[in-house]
């Protein structure tokens, strides 16, 4: 999936420190890059945000468009705050179980992860000091998370450099319409085209979202 990094990474203009580094390596070794990384020349990834809305963000977003996600987001937010905490969400599940509208299932997620949060089932203040791996196997140990909201994290809340979301279907897409003229990709071929990306996956898997939705993805 990734490397073993563990450590927060260090923020610089608004921007992860390896972000410039990332982007003219991979210009240098990747042609379709080359042609899609010129098409967004300002845009980068968005300073990270508290723990728990980007796994709340997450949870709305999984198996969503972007616009779809971003008015659940909006929905939700308009009933418990605009920068939601565990304690909003829990006095909101309290007189709304639907969370303002949410199908059930991410509804219950969400007011699970905030009871985590809550009762301090979670020490996220240690998450940027362990690796990836350890990372995701704590986050899957929360209802609703699984592997892909787990590296979603990784990519938005911890910014680690080299992430690789094969469980994303945007990305899958993104490789087959732009290395393979359309065809279905597997996972094993997906992989072995991000191999040229390494140790930037995290970056080229940004692009090549963009590639598809010009709507900045932020969670």
């Amino acid at each position: 999936m990734g490397t073993n990094m563990s450590q927060t990474v260090p923020i610089q203009d608004g921007r992860p420190e390896y972000w410039d580094e990332a982007v003219a390596d991979l210009l240098k070794r990747d042609r379709i890059l080359r042609r899609i990384i010129p098409q967004f020349p300002d845009d980068v990834i968005a300073p990270p945000s508290d723990p728990f809305v980007t796994l709340a963000r997450a949870l709305i977003g999984h198996q969503s468009s972007v616009k779809a996600a971003e008015a659940a987001w909006n929905r939700f937010t308009a009933g418990c705050g605009k920068h939601p905490t565990p304690q909003a969400v829990l006095r909101l599940a309290a007189e709304d179980p639907t969370l303002a509208g949410l199908p059930k299932r991410k509804a219950d997620y969400i007011t699970d992860l905030a009871t985590h949060f809550f009762e301090k089932k979670v020490q996220p203040a240690r998450w940027g000091e362990m690796d990836d791996e350890a990372v995701v196997a704590e986050l899957c140990t929360i209802r609703g998370i699984g592997r892909w909201t787990a590296e979603m994290f990784l990519i938005f809340h911890l910014q680690r450099s080299d992430v690789l979301p094969l469980d994303d279907s945007r990305l899958i897409k993104a490789i087959s319409l732009h290395y393979f003229s359309g065809e279905p990709v597997s996972r094993f071929e997906a992989r072995e085209v991000a191999q040229a990306w390494a140790p930037w996956r995290t970056v080229a898997t940004w692009f090549l979202w963009r590639s598809l939705d010009p709507a900045v993805v932020q969670y």
